[in-house]
C-alpha cells in the first residue's frame, strides 16, 4: 500500500512541484527583494519621490521610545481588524515600573465596516461609552491614545488622513479625512464624554513602543498577522517630507504596498494576480497579499482549485466549499502545517473543508501551505534585512545590534514562520544581530506608552520653548566666554590700580594689604580664642592645636545671635555684644582665668598698617552700626572687653574672613593660596608678591592681599552688564552706589533679584496668569536659600511649587518650571562673573611666578557655595574653560574662617 501511495504521489509531482516552485524564492531572489526593499524605502524618505514610492515611509511624529519614566492613567483603542478594543492602561514608573490593564473587546459588524465613515465612529464611541460605564470613568477626562491600523499620512502626533483603507475596511468618506477629527465629531454627537486625544499611531509603532518599553534596544516594530507593516525609528536628517535634521522619528513604512509599481512581478504568481483581482483593492498592496495573513489562506484556495481543476486533488472534484471565497482562512495554515500525522490532517481536511480527502490529497495540501506559508516569511525577512542595513549604515557602525517588537497572529501562532523569518534575516543581513521580541500586550499597550512618551515630549518641548523665553527675556544675563574674557581682562586692571600708591585712591578694588605674610607651614602649635563676626551669627571658637605624632587641631564653638537692632544701632552697643558672648563662651569653657591668644575675623573692608590693626572702610551686609567707620576695631573691641573684665592676652590679628579661609584650607593643603568667600557677602584674597605691593614697604617675600572685590564697578566699569533689576536692587539697598559687584553676585542680593524679575513678569502677563499678590511684593520674601532648593535636580519642581505657595501663588507646572530658569539663570550668573574674577587672579599669580602653568588651590567658604546644588560645578567649569593654563584645586573650608584666624594668631604668636 505504502509503495501504491509513493507511486501515484510520483506520478503527481512533477506537476504539483512544477506549481509549487513558483513560491521558493533562492538566495539571489531575496537579495533582489532585500534590494529594491531599500530603493523604495529611500524614495519613500525623500521629498522629490515620496508621492510616487510604493513604500510611502509615512512620518509618525513619535520621537523617542519610552525610557522608563512614563507614568499616569490612559486610555487606549485598537482598531485595525473585525475586533475593536477598548483599554484603561495605568503606568508605574520607578523601580518598580509596571503596567496595568483592562480591556474590553468589541466585534466590528461587516455592515459597519463597508458602510459609511460615521456609522463606524459612532459605532466606536457607541463601544467607548460602553466601556467608561463598565468602569465607573465616565466622568474622568483621560489622555487618549488611538491604534489605528490602517495607511495615515500625519501632520502631528494627534493628526492622521487615511491614504486608504485595508484589511477588507471600506467605510465610505473616511479616506483623506482625518480620524482624529472623526472621532472627535462622533464624541461631540454622543454628548456623553470627552476624551483628550493625544496620539492617533499604527498598530506597528505601538508593537515597538510595547517591546521598547521592556527592552530598550527596540527599535523596530513588526506586524505579521491580519496584515503585514513595519515601522522603525529613522533619523531626522533623511526625513525629507517633515522639517528639522535632529534626533529621530518613528516612520510607519507601510511596506504593503510595496511592488504596486510593479517592481516585483517577476515574484508574483498567477495566484497572486487572482487573489489581487478579488480583493476589495486591486492593485494596490501587492507585499502584504503575499505575506500577511488576511490573504495566504485565499492563495492556498486557489492553489487548490487549480490542482483540483487538473485532476491532481480530491479526485478532480471541486465542491461548493471549495469554491467559497475566504472559506480556508490563514489559521488553517497554521493548524495543517502542526500536523505530524497524515490520518489527524486528513481529518482535519475534511472538518475544515467537507472535502474527500486522501492520504496522498493531505501531503500535497500540507506542502502547498508550506509553501505560501514559507514564501510569506522568507518576503518579510527581506524586507526587514533592508530596513536594519539602513539602520547600520545610519548609524555608520560596523555591526548592529537590534532588537524587532512583533505582533500578529501568523507571526504567534504559525509553527514555522518566525523560524523562517529569523534565518532570512540572519542570511541577508549577516553585520546585524537581530533579535525578536514578542508583544504579548499587543498595541492597545503601545498606543498608552506612545500616548505617555507624545505627552513627555510635548512636555519636554514646551519646557524647551518657556525657556528659550526666558533666555531671551533675561539675555542681558547671559555671558559669553568673550564678555567673561572682558570682565576678566577689567578686573585684572583693577588689581594692579589697588595695588600702586598712584592710582589706589581712585581704584574700587582696594587690594588690602592684612600684614599675613604666610601660609600655615606645620608648626603651628598652642591654644586660642577665634572671634569671627561677618553676619547676623557671631561666632567664638576656642582652638587647640597640638603637636604628638601629628599635628592635630581640636575646636570647640559657640554661635550667637546678632540682633537687628544691634547691626543697626551704635558701635559701642554692638562691640558691648561681642564682649558679653565671649564672656559667656569663656565661662561656659570654664577658661576666664587663661591668658589666651585672640584672633579676630572681621568680615569687613579695613585698612591695616600692621597685623593687629584694622580701620574699617565702610560697613557691608545690612550692618550699619554708627561710630565704628574710620575707627580701629581691633580698639573698639579692647575696650569693650576690658570694660567687662575679661582677662586674657590682647588681640594678635584682626583678618578678612576669605584670610580666615584660606588659613584654614592653607593647613590642610600648603599650595593654597587663595582664599574666597561666596555666601552672604563676597570677597576674594591671595599671595601678592610684596615687590608689587607698593602701599607697604619691603620687596622681599609675600604678603596676602585682601581684594574687596565687591566693590568692582562702583566707578560704573559694569554698567554695560547692570540690568535694570540690579540698578533696583541698588537703589533700595542700605549703600546705594557701594558693592555694585556684590550685588550682582551674593547670596544676600540673589534672592530678592529673582524675586524682582518674577514680579516683572507677572505684570507682563508671563507668569501667574498675572496675579500679583502682596507677599511676591514684599522685599526679602524670596530668600537665596529658596533658589538652591528650586534648582535642585530631583525635588525642584515641588519645591518651586511649596515656595511660591508660600507667597500666595498657585502656580501652574509651566510657572514652575519658568521660575526654576529664571532662578538657574540668576545664579549662573553670578557664578560665571565670580569664575572672570577668580580666572584674574589666577593668572596674576602665574604671571608673578613666571611658570608656563600654574598649579595652585583655591580654599573657599559661604552657604551659596556650599548649599546651591549647582553652583561649584558651574565656578569650576567656567574657570577652567577661562584659564586653560591653570590646574586649580578646588578646597572647601569645612572648619569656617575662624580656625583660620586661629592660625594667624599662631603665626603672629610664633613670630612674638
Amino acid at each position: 500500500m505504502v509503495t501504491a501511495v509513493a507511486q501515484r504521489l510520483l506520478s503527481q509531482r512533477k506537476q504539483v512541484d512544477d506549481t509549487l516552485a513558483h513560491f521558493s524564492l533562492n538566495r539571489d531572489q531575496l537579495r533582489v527583494v532585500r534590494d529594491k526593499m531599500r530603493v523604495e524605502l529611500e524614495r519613500g524618505l525623500r521629498k522629490d519621490s515620496h508621492s510616487s514610492a510604493s513604500v510611502k515611509m509615512l512620518p509618525a511624529f513619535v520621537f523617542q521610545t519610552p525610557d522608563g519614566t512614563e507614568r499616569g492613567k490612559y486610555l487606549a483603542l485598537d482598531l485595525g481588524g473585525t475586533n475593536f478594543r477598548v483599554l484603561v492602561v495605568k503606568i508605574r514608573s520607578g523601580i518598580r515600573k509596571s503596567v496595568r490593564m483592562y480591556n474590553k473587546i468589541y466585534a466590528i459588524p461587516h455592515e459597519i465596516m463597508q458602510g459609511t465613515g460615521e456609522e463606524l465612529f459612532d459605532h466606536i464611541v457607541h463601544c467607548i461609552s460602553d466601556f467608561l460605564d463598565y468602569m465607573g470613568m465616565k466622568n474622568t477626562r483621560l489622555p487618549l491614545g488611538f491604534t489605528f491600523s490602517f495607511p495615515c499620512r500625519q501632520t502631528g502626533i494627534d493628526k492622521g488622513s487615511l491614504v486608504s483603507w485595508t484589511k477588507g475596511f471600506k467605510a465610505t468618506d473616511c479616506e483623506d479625512h482625518d480620524v482624529v477629527d472623526m472621532l472627535r465629531d462622533a464624541i461631540k454627537r454622543r454628548n456623553e464624554f470627552d476624551l483628550d486625544i493625544v496620539a492617533v499611531v499604527n498598530d506597528t509603532v505601538g508593537t515597538m513602543m510595547t517591546c521598547a518599553y521592556e527592552d530598550s534596544k527596540c527599535e523596530i516594530g513588526l506586524i505579521a498577522g491580519t496584515g503585514s507593516n513595519v515601522c522603525y525609528m529613522e533619523d531626522m536628517r533623511n526625513i525629507e517630507t517633515v522639517e528639522g535634521d535632529e534626533g529621530q522619528m518613528c516612520v510607519n513604512t507601510e511596506w504593503g504596498g510595496f511592488g504596486e509599481n510593479g517592481c516585483i512581478e517577476d515574484i508574483r504568481t498567477k495566484f497572486d494576480r487572482e487573489v489581487d483581482e478579488g480583493s476589495l483593492n486591486s492593485g494596490k498592496q501587492r507585499f502584504e497579499k503575499m505575506t500577511s495573513g488576511m490573504y495566504l489562506g485565499e492563495i492556498v484556495r486557489q492553489i487548490l482549485i487549480d490542482l483540483t481543476k487538473r485532476g491532481l486533488l480530491f479526485r478532480g472534484r471541486i465542491t461548493e466549499p471549495l469554491k467559497t471565497r475566504g472559506i480556508f482562512e490563514t489559521k488553517f495554515l497554521s493548524q495543517i502545517e502542526r500536523f505530524i500525522s497524515t490520518y489527524t490532517l486528513i481529518i482535519a481536511l475534511m472538518h475544515l473543508q467537507s472535502l474527500g480527502s486522501t492520504c496522498d490529497d493531505s501531503i500535497i495540501v500540507k506542502e502547498v501551505c508550506g509553501a505560501v506559508s514559507h514564501r510569506a516569511a522568507q518576503l518579510c525577512g527581506a524586507g526587514m534585512a533592508a530596513i536594519v542595513e539602513k539602520i547600520r549604515e545610519n548609524r555608520g557602525l560596523e555591526h548592529l545590534e537590534i532588537t524587532v517588537g512583533v505582533d500578529g497572529t501568523l507571526y504567534k501562532l504559525h509553527p514555522h514562520f518566525s523560524r523562517v523569518l529569523k534565518d532570512t534575516v540572519r542570511d541577508l543581513a549577516p553585520k546585524c544581530t537581530v533579535s525578536f521580541v514578542l508583544s504579548e500586550d499587543g498595541s492597545g499597550k503601545g498606543a498608552a506608552l506612545i500616548t505617555a512618551v507624545a505627552r513627555r515630549y510635548c512636555d519636554k518641548r514646551r519646557q524647551e520653548w518657556l525657556k528659550l523665553r526666558i533666555d531671551k527675556y533675561l539675555y542681558s544675563m547671559r555671558f559669553s566666554d568673550e564678555t567673561l574674557l572682558e570682565i576678566m581682562s577689567r578686573f585684572r586692571r583693577e588689581l594692579e590700580k589697588g595695588l600702586s600708591q598712584d592710582t589706589n585712591p581712585t581704584a574700587t578694588v582696594k587690594m588690602l594689604p592684612t600684614f599675613v605674610r604666610s601660609i600655615p607651614d606645620g608648626t603651628e602649635k598652642g591654644d586660642f580664642i577665634a572671634l569671627d563676626l561677618g553676619g547676623s551669627n557671631f561666632r567664638i571658637l576656642r582652638v587647640k592645636v597640638s603637636h604628638e605624632k601629628k599635628q592635630t587641631v581640636q575646636m570647640e564653638t559657640e554661635i550667637y545671635d546678632t540682633p537687628e537692632d544691634i547691626i543697626h544701632g551704635s558701635g559701642t552697643r554692638l562691640f558691648d555684644h561681642v564682649a558679653e558672648c565671649l564672656g559667656d563662651f569663656m565661662e561656659k569653657h570654664k577658661i576666664k582665668d587663661k591668658k589666651l591668644p585672640v584672633g579676630f575675623t572681621f568680615s569687613f573692608p579695613c585698612a591695616q598698617t600692621k597685623l593687629d590693626e584694622g580701620i574699617l572702610l565702610t560697613w557691608t551686609k545690612r550692618f550699619k552700626a554708627s561710630g565704628v567707620e574710620g575707627m580701629d576695631v581691633v580698639k573698639l573691641l579692647n575696650k569693650a572687653i576690658k570694660k567687662r573684665g575679661v582677662r586674657f592676652t590682647d588681640i594678635m590679628a584682626v583678618v578678612n574672613d576669605t584670610v580666615g579661609t584660606m588659613m584654614t584650607c592653607g593647613f590642610d593643603d600648603h599650595r593654597c593660596e587663595v582664599g574666597i568667600i561666596i555666601g552672604t557677602g563676597t570677597n576674594a584674597c591671595y599671595m601678592e608678591e610684596m615687590r608689587h605691593i607698593e602701599l607697604v614697604e619691603g620687596d622681599e617675600g609675600r604678603m596676602c592681599i585682601n581684594t574687596e572685590w565687591g566693590a568692582f564697578g562702583d566707578d560704573g566699569m559694569l554698567e554695560d552688564i547692570r540690568t535694570d533689576f540690579d540698578r533696583d536692587i541698588d537703589r533700595g539697598s542700605l549703600n546705594p552706589g557701594k558693592q555694585l559687584f556684590e550685588k550682582m553676585v551674593s547670596g544676600m542680593y540673589m534672592g530678592e533679584l529673582v524675586r524682582l524679575i518674577l514680579v516683572k513678569m507677572a505684570r507682563e502677563g508671563l507668569l501667574f496668569e498675572g496675579r500679583i499678590t502682596p507677599e511676591l511684593l514684599t522685599k526679602g520674601k524670596f530668600e537665596t536659600k529658596h533658589i538652591s532648593a528650586i534648582e535642585k535636580s530631583k525635588e525642584g519642581l515641588s519645591k518651586a511649587k511649596e515656595i511660591l505657595a508660600r507667597l500666595g501663588v498657585e502656580p501652574s507646572a509651566d510657572d514652575c518650571i519658568a521660575v526654576q530658569h529664571v532662578c538657574a539663570i540668576v545664579s549662573f550668573r553670578s557664578a560665571s562673573l565670580v569664575a572672570a574674577t577668580l580666572a584674574a587672579i589666577l593668572t596674576r599669580l602665574k604671571d608673578n611666578k613666571h611658570v608656563p602653568r600654574l598649579k595652585t588651590t583655591v580654599g573657599i567658604d559661604g552657604s551659596l557655595y556650599k548649599m546651591h546644588p549647582q553652583y561649584a560645578r558651574r565656578l569650576h567649569k567656567t574657570v577652567r574653560r577661562l584659564v586653560p593654563e591653570c590646574d586649580v584645586r578646588f578646597l572647601l573650608s569645612e572648619s569656617g574662617s575662624g580656625k583660620g584666624a586661629a592660625m594667624v594668631t599662631a603665626w603672629a604668636y610664633r613670630l612674638n
